[in-house]
């Protein structure tokens, strides 16, 4: 992928009910979202954070709305859309050349939806991204940006197999469908599509809220 391939035109045939998951280093790629390290001069605020190369220190800070946490070259950020991930999801992985890295899609919400108008038959659409968790080892893929497909199935109000009624539970469905897609390809294996069937009931006929349904409200986050 280079900027202003066609996305759209690259991918096979899909039916309504399909959900098409899509790596968010190819988005970007095509909406040219890439960062010569070359051209970049590091602060004294890039170099603090402790990175071997203060310029993607420096990338970093420029691409978060702010730092949540950093210890030895480790920093998690809030980045200008709400996620909050690692480096601001600034990554040098699967990109050419040493000194060029990929960033976010400036709305990979609206990503998504003018994908989604692109393809004939309307299919759900997801981009994703790794993220490492708090509490847990390793690191899953995550929805970044939806359009057309439900960001969480809602169970609060329902009963349980036992007929309580449950208080608290919002299953993040497209969270789930991104975490799956990744166990058909591999990390090196360039395959930056994966197409998921089965799930049509989580297909929607309008784009939806996208990802941000998926964001904490600060006012409700008990840890940061």
């Amino acid at each position: 992928m280079r900027p202003g391939d066609d996305l759209a035109a690259l991918l096979p045939p899909l039916a309504s009910d399909e959900i098409v998951v899509i790596s968010h280093k190819v988005v970007s790629k095509a909406e040219g979202r890439l960062v010569d390290l070359a051209a970049i001069e590091a602060t004294d605020e890039a170099r603090a954070l402790g990175k071997e190369d203060p310029r993607l220190a420096q990338v970093i800070l420029d691409e978060s709305a702010a730092i949540v946490a950093a210890r030895d070259g480790i920093v998690i950020c809030e980045t200008r859309h709400g996620f909050v991930c690692a480096n601001a999801g600034v990554d040098q992985s699967n990109v050419p050349g040493d000194d060029t890295v990929v960033v976010l899609p400036l709305d990979p919400d609206a990503s998504a939806r003018e994908l989604r108008a692109r393809l004939p038959e309307r299919p759900g659409v997801i981009i994703s991204d790794t993220f490492g968790r708090a509490w847990r080892v390793g690191q899953v893929e995550v929805a970044i940006g939806i359009a057309g497909v439900q960001a969480l199935d809602d169970w609060r109000g329902r009963p349980d197999a036992e007929g309580r009624e449950l208080a608290a539970t919002e299953l993040a469905t497209a969270d789930a469908i991104a975490a799956a897609s990744e166990l058909a390809r591999a990390k090196d294996s360039r395959e930056p599509v994966v197409v998921v069937s089965g799930l049509g009931r989580f297909v929607t006929e309008d784009d939806g809220p996208g990802a941000a349904a998926l964001l904490r409200a600060r006012s409700d986050d008990l840890f940061r």
